[in-house]
This record gives structure tokens, C-alpha cells and sequence, in this order.
């Protein structure tokens, strides 16, 4: 394990370590009792609430779980995919909210799984197994058609990595699926959404059914921040995604069909050869609501 520093912070302790992908700090949460927000390099990437794992304290984690809630019937188990792991917010969410679901999580970094899972362990009851390894190359691994939902949330740094971002990417993931399983993206980006753009004439390639969700300043290049994509080969609950996006905290904006293509552009699909990794955020803003 990494070396490790504490200092006191109220009732509880703070904890930090260095993992494979840079300096992380367990910080708790002083609103509630044993809820901790994980930031890497200072930037913040998850929050856990252990006691309530359905608490979705970052905005774009919570519309994540919306999709989550609206791919099948309330409580019906799911076999899922992660890519991505950080502190396992949504693979907890998940177990909670459909018990008996079967998840995959890949996760880069060794020594961040290891980290925690000692300090913010899974219930045991939670069917949730964890693999060391680059996302591509386990995605490229798994059988045809088992997943019911895909969750690409996977950073270098603070930057989705080239390789994660073509077409062909896509399409690997996209044979894992079932016939009516979610692909879902969580991007980030800022100005002229470029990235974004290519990204989504990327997904709609591969999936006739495509939606984006985000913060109408992020979507009006305001500010840099999250954009989650979903997609798949079958309708998506878009009304319902609306409503609830739009009673969030943050109220978000989900945009599909005619406004999806307008806001795209004509934009290129992304190919391997012409990937890129998602741009850097400005200096210290990290936008993880």
C-alpha cells in the first residue's frame, strides 16, 4: 500500500495515499456520518456515502443514475459493465437498487482499487467483481450480447484517453451488449463542446437511438464541465429523463433526435487513427457536480 498520511478533520480523519495515477485524498463528508468524497491530484472524482450508497452526491453520477433507474423495471437485477472505477459510486448504487445484479468493473490502477477497497468497502452481498487492466483490452475480452448496461466513465488524469474514444471502441462495446442494452458515457468538455460533438456522431454510428443530458451552461459553452451520452438500439425513455434531469439540484437539459443533430453539426466520426484524447480542463476547475 502507498504511503499514507492523516490528519484530523473534525470527528473523523481524512486519508491520503499515492496510487498509479497520481495523489488521492479521502476527505469526509461533514454532512454526513460516513460519507467520503475521493479526489485525485485535488480534483474531486467520487463520493460514497457508506451507510446510504443511494445517494448520489456529484450531478453527473446522479444522471447516470437516472439512466440506471430507466433501463428496466424498478428492482430487476442487471448485468452490468464499468469502465472505470474510482470509488465505485455507481456499481454501489446499482446493488442497492437491484439487488442480485451481476457488475464488471476494469479499473487501470492497482493500487487506487486497493486503496478502496479498504476504506470504502463493498457489501458483501454485492455481486461485484473487480479487474486491474485497461478498459479496451478487457472490453475486447467478454463474450457477445451479456451486458444489459455499459458504463464508460473511465480518466487518465483528468482526460478521457484516445483510445477509448473511437468508433471502433464503440462498436467493441456495443457487441457486448444485448439487444436492448444502454451504452452510457460520462465526457467532459468545455467552449465549443468539440470534443462532445465528435463523440456523439461517434456514438450514433454505432447506435440508432442517442441522447446526451448536461448543464445548459455547460451545453452554451459557459463553463467546462460533465455530459453524459446514452444510447442504444432500442427507444430511450426520454420524457421520463427529462422530468427527472429537470427536478435535479442542478437542472440539467436533455437534448435527442433533430436538436442531437443540429448540435452535432456535421461533426466527423472518430476513427482510431484520428483520436484524441477529451481536452484538458482549465487550470483548477474541476467540475464533477
Amino acid at each position: 500500500m502507498a504511503e499514507k498520511q492523516r490528519r484530523t478533520r473534525g470527528a473523523r480523519e481524512s486519508v491520503r495515499a499515492v496510487v498509479d495515477s497520481g495523489a488521492v485524498e479521502l476527505v469526509p463528508d461533514p454532512d454526513r456520518p460516513r460519507a467520503w468524497t475521493l479526489l485525485l491530484d485535488g480534483a474531486p472524482q467520487s463520493h460514497v456515502d457508506l451507510d446510504d450508497p443511494t445517494w448520489l452526491e456529484f450531478e453527473y453520477i446522479r444522471r447516470l443514475g437516472h439512466i440506471v433507474d430507466l433501463c428496466a423495471p424498478a428492482r430487476q437485477p442487471m448485468h452490468a459493465l464499468h469502465l472505470g472505477g474510482g470509488a465505485l459510486s455507481l456499481p454501489r448504487y446499482l446493488a442497492a437498487t437491484r439487488p442480485r445484479s451481476r457488475q464488471q468493473v476494469v479499473e487501470i490502477d492497482a493500487r487506487l482499487i486497493a486503496f478502496v477497497r479498504e476504506h470504502l468497502p463493498l457489501e458483501k452481498t454485492a455481486q461485484v467483481r473487480i479487474r486491474n487492466g485497461d478498459a479496451r483490452e478487457v472490453a475486447a475480452k467478454a463474450p457477445d450480447a451479456v451486458f444489459d448496461l455499459a458504463v464508460v466513465d473511465a480518466y487518465g488524469g483528468s482526460r478521457v484517453p484516445a483510445h477509448l474514444t473511437s468508433v471502433e471502441f464503440v462498436q467493441e462495446i456495443a457487441r457486448t451488449l444485448r439487444p436492448d442494452g444502454v451504452y452510457t458515457a460520462n465526457l467532459a468538455d468545455g467552449g465549443r463542446l468539440d470534443f462532445v460533438r465528435a463523440q456523439i456522431a461517434t456514438v450514433e454510428a454505432v447506435f440508432p437511438h442517442v441522447l446526451m443530458i448536461s448543464d445548459p451552461a455547460v451545453l452554451r459553452g459557459r463553463r467546462f464541465g460533465n455530459v453524459i451520452v446514452a444510447a442504444s438500439r432500442r427507444e430511450l425513455p426520454v420524457p421520463e429523463l427529462t422530468r427527472r434531469t429537470a427536478a435535479d439540484p442542478f437542472p440539467g437539459r436533455v437534448q435527442h433526435g433533430d436538436a442531437l443533430d443540429d448540435f452535432t453539426g456535421g461533426a466527423a466520426v472518430v476513427v482510431d487513427t484520428t483520436a484524441a484524447s477529451s481536452p484538458m480542463p482549465p487550470p483548477r476547475i474541476f467540475d464533477k457536480r
